[in-house]
Formats: structure tokens, sequence, C-alpha cells
């Protein structure tokens, strides 16, 4: 067991590009908080705090990189990109690429509710591994992993991205309707994994409901899902 334990372990950095001289710090990053760790009583520490850590290491090398990349654009489209590369769907994608899920350790409730597959988890997960790859190699290491697993993402958009709520709103003004308006219509879920489920409506154009992890990340799934509805209409 324990071979395969460290046959995986390797597998993983060889995916990271980074042979951990502290692999504990790994198995932190990979532990998710209902595990109890981080408590005032003691206990094996989760990947919060490296999550809190690898998110700031995100943004200074992703900011970094938009700047290099795309050095005639404006601030506010930097920022658009920026946005849309770092938020929670983005980190996800990236965990699942590399296929993070399976080395997350979990509760047997947690893994039972599907926590190997929420997006809140893994971008968690991927964001703490950043964190720790900062912590055992330092910034340069840090930096090389993000620009390789977030290649692609980068190279997606030859345009700024839209953020969905912005669209959904500029596509309601430009057609002198009302304002989108959104409505919290559950909450499901345990208090450390939460499921919210939203409803968006502009008048006298419809409506589409989305889940997700938080209110803020199921109204921009919401917008976006209205948004290719009208845009099928349109097209229709």
């Amino acid at each position: 067991m324990a071979s395969t334990e460290a046959d995986g372990r390797r597998a993983l950095e060889d995916r990271l590009g980074h042979r951990f001289a502290d692999p504990a710090l790994l198995h932190e990053a990979l532990s998710h908080s209902s595990l109890g760790g981080d408590r005032p009583n003691g206990g094996a520490p989760s990947y919060e705090r490296l999550e809190f850590l690898g998110d700031r290491v995100l943004g200074l090398v992703m900011a970094d990189w938009l700047l290099e990349r795309f050095p005639k654009e404006s601030e506010g489209h930097i920022a658009k990109r920026f946005a849309v590369l770092v938020r929670r769907e983005a980190c996800a994608q990236v965990a699942r690429a590399i296929d993070l899920g399976p080395h997350i350790r979990l509760t047997p409730g947690e893994e039972g509710a599907g926590g190997r597959d929420k997006d809140s988890v893994l971008a968690d997960a991927c964001e703490a591994v950043i964190g720790a790859l900062f912590r055992d190699g330092g910034l340069e290491v840090a930096r090389r992993f993000v620009r390789a697993a977030w290649s692609d993402q980068v190279s997606h958009h030859r345009e700024p991205p839209r953020e969905p709520k912005t669209a959904l709103q500029e596509w309601a003004q430009g057609r002198a309707l009302p304002l989108p308006v959104y409505e919290e219509l559950a909450r499901t879920g345990p208090d450390h994994a939460p499921v919210f489920r939203i409803r968006v409506s502009v008048a006298r154009a419809g409506s589409a409901e989305a889940e997700g992890a938080s209110k803020r990340e199921a109204e921009r799934a919401a917008a976006r899902l209205l948004l290719r509805e009208l845009d099928r209409g349109a097209q229709a």
C-alpha cells in the first residue's frame, strides 16, 4: 500500500513538474478541511492555509503573465482576462486536467457526497498545490506549473472574455429591457459545502436556473445559461 501511494505521489509530481523536498507540503495541500485540521484543538492541517497562499501566488503569476502576453491591452481588458483565469471554474478545470481528484484526502462522508468532483474542492486543492509548490521550490517552480497548466485557457480567448453577469446586463440594456433579476431559490448541503440554486430573469426575454458552491458562482452560471438560450433563440 505504501509503495502504491508513493508511486501515485511520484506520478502526480511528474504532472506538477516538481519533486518535493518536503513531501508533507504536498500531503497537506491534498487534505480536505473535513478531516479536522486547522482547528484550535489540533489535528493534521488541511489545505486551507496553503490554499490562502496559493491563491495569491496564482494571482501574482497570472497578472505578470498577462501583462507580458498582451502588451498592448488596457488594464481593463487585462482585468477581464485575469478574473476569468483565476476564478474557481478555471482552477477546477486545471485540477481535472492533472487528475488531482483521486489524490485528495477526504472523509468518507465528503467522498460519498461526490467531493472529488466538486468544483469547489478541486479548485481549493489546486490553489493549495500551487501554495505547496511555492513553499517547497520557490516562485519559479510555481510559475512554471501555472504557465504550463493554464496555457490552453490563456490562449483560448483572442479577445478579452466578458463576465456572464456583465454580458447579460449589457444584452438587456442594449434592447431597452429591464436589468436582470437574480433570485435565490434554494440552499442545500452542509455548511462547509453549500449548494445554491439561483434563477435569473430578464422581463419579456426569459429566465434560467443554475447551481453553484456560492451565490456568485450560481449567478454567473445562470447568467451564462440564459445568454446561451437567448443566443439560440436569436439564431432560430
